[in-house]
């Protein structure tokens, strides 16, 4: 166990090496200009972009998850937020085209940035980890199908959210008192 471990933990390294600081800032800055943010993924890396969505809450800041009954109409000035590990899923496609037709931006974190859905994306954050179905240049793994991109989905998303606490100047107890109190 110890030493799959530190092969993953290697991996991880390297994927984070290879991110580019440029994108991230992008990505960082559609999120700070959005109206509102809604947010759509599938699967595993689907889990970690609704886990991103209800951090942004935290944040206070007006973030939707797609699938959500109460999610809004989106529109101009706002942002989709789609995870596509491959560049081409479908459905998440679609959405991406209805949210153009819409005039909202998209933001799209993939494995695979030459795909058709980042062609119709303003802004692309390549996360160069292992992908089912990709077909990029990214970090290989020892791990079964997308288990590397959706690692370093979660990860860097909570590192993005700790960068825009400090921007945005939210402190831990802030974010904490919009933390859902029903339980």
């Amino acid at each position: 166990m110890k030493e799959t471990a530190k092969t993953i933990l290697r991996e991880l390294s390297q994927v984070f090496d290879r991110v580019d600081e440029t994108e991230v800032e992008k990505f960082k800055s559609e999120i700070l200009n959005a109206n509102r943010i809604i947010l759509i993924g599938v699967g595993r890396e689907g889990l970690a972009t609704r886990a991103f969505t209800m951090r942004l809450m935290h944040l206070g800041l007006d973030s939707h998850w797609i699938w959500d009954d109460t999610t809004p109409a989106i529109r101009r000035g706002d942002l989709l937020i789609a995870t596509s590990g491959c560049g081409e899923i479908g459905h998440i496609h679609y959405v991406a085209e209805r949210a153009r037709h819409n005039g909202a931006r998209i933001a799209l974190v993939t494995g695979d940035p030459d795909k058709k859905t980042a062609k119709i994306a303003d802004t692309v954050l390549f996360v160069p980890a292992a992908v089912y179905l990709g077909t990029a240049d990214v970090v290989p793994s020892i791990q079964p199908m997308g288990n590397l991109f959706e690692q370093s989905l979660f990860i860097l998303f909570d590192i993005i959210i700790m960068d825009l606490t400090q921007k945005l100047g939210i402190t831990k107890a802030k974010m904490e008192a919009n933390h859902r109190n029903l339980e």
